[in-house]
């Protein structure tokens, strides 16, 4: 019989920093369970950016940790992650928008985060073919950026293993196991029983089927939203432009090619199936923004999955109805960007001991009590 201190359902990027935070308390005794090969998820399907420019406390403090860690990482995980730093260029579309970017920029900076507004002008030098008719004002941060997120996912997960941590892929969990509103363990797909006290729902889009599992109910569901890269080209801006209003960002990636995303309204679904509507839907709105992309090839396109919660933050923390079993699901989209904070909170969480950032208005029980948290920068 198998026993392990914590059993992590997702192989994803959430699971494996939690993971390797665990081992860094340690708590090696760790078993990371993917029902698929690592980064098959939302990891490796994401547009990889990290950003800390956040209308909410919490959210960019995440944020701001996160990038601290990133930052070091490399090193740490002794593996290049591929992490730089161009910032993140965000265009306002109204003069409401503008005054919410006004409260923004002043809560950022107070965490130390160094956003600003630029002129129209500075935006364009930022962002040479950026179109100065489609929008009203904009906000910058240096220190925002990107990393892969296949070797970031790997490199927790090797640094994780060289802790003592096992992993297991191609292994579904079927099954969690109580006992009096405890966890015990999990039954895998083969029907074999690993028995833990911890189990940690890392699972990203079935994340509600997970929790089921334990016999309890989330307010998460899953939604399609589709990213295209296009033909390496010469070297046009180092930020990523992005649009909360319209749902848009866009990156030149090291390479050359640009990588590309908008949120559409889209049923809950596990459906990753990619469209030509997004391609159409995509076209018409970014060459509004940045005609010069007209003459830039489509290479392909694919298609990912939200972990969305009403209120479009994150649950984190153990379930008030079951000891033991601990949810870092739900967020919406910006799983990759928070993860090595989150890793961290959630393996302090775990351990016992207060966490860095207090995340517990993130609880579940926010969503009973009405106490939903309504985040203004979000990519819808």
């Amino acid at each position: 019989m198998k026993n392990y201190d914590v059993i992590i359902i997702g192989g994803g990027i959430i699971g494996s920093a939690i993971a390797y935070e665990l081992a860094k308390l340690g708590i090696t005794k760790t078993l990371v369970v993917e029902k698929n090969y690592f980064s098959s998820g939302s990891t490796g399907r994401c547009g990889a950016g990290v950003r800390q420019q956040w209308g909410l406390k919490f959210n960019a403090l995440l944020a701001k940790k996160s990038v601290d860690i990133f930052e070091n990482l490399s090193d740490e995980l002794e593996m290049d992650i591929e992490f730089r730093q161009g910032g993140y260029l965000v265009l306002a579309h109204s003069d409401l928008q503008v005054e919410q970017f006004e409260k923004n920029v002043k809560l950022q900076n107070s965490l130390g985060i160094p956003s600003r507004f630029v002129s129209k002008e500075e935006a364009r030098q930022i962002c040479p073919p950026l179109n100065l008719n489609s929008f009203t004002a904009a906000t910058y941060c240096p220190t925002d950026g990107h990393t892969n997120p296949f070797l970031a996912n790997y490199a927790y997960l090797r640094a994780a293993q060289r802790l003592g941590v096992e992993l297991k892929r191609y292994t579904e969990v079927v099954d969690i196991i109580t006992e009096k509103d405890r966890i015990q363990g999990v039954v895998l797909d083969d029907g074999s029983k690993i028995y833990s006290p911890v189990v940690v729902n890392c699972a990203g889009p079935w994340s509600r089927e997970v929790a089921q599992m334990a016999g309890v109910d989330i307010p998460t569901h899953s939604e399609r939203h589709q990213i295209l890269v296009t033909e390496p080209v010469e070297p046009m801006f180092d930020t990523m432009v992005i649009s909360f209003q319209i749902g848009i960002y866009v990156q030149q990636v090291p390479h050359g090619s640009f990588v590309m995303g908008i949120g559409e309204k889209e049923e809950p679904s596990h459906d990753i199936r990619s469209t030509w509507q997004f391609l159409e839907y995509i076209t018409h709105h970014l060459l509004n923004i940045l005609p010069i992309m007209s003459k830039v090839r489509v290479v392909r396109q694919w298609a990912g999955s939200y972990n969305k919660t009403p209120d479009a933050a994150p649950i984190l923390g153990e379930h008030p109805q079951v000891k033991g079993f601990y949810q870092a699901v739900g967020f919406s989209g910006h799983g990759f960007m928070l993860a090595p904070m989150t890793g961290r909170v959630m393996a302090q969480q775990i351990k016992g001991i207060p966490p860095e950032i207090d995340v517990s208005p993130l609880s579940v029980e926010r969503f009973e009590k009405g106490e939903l948290i309504i985040e203004p920068s979000v990519v819808g």
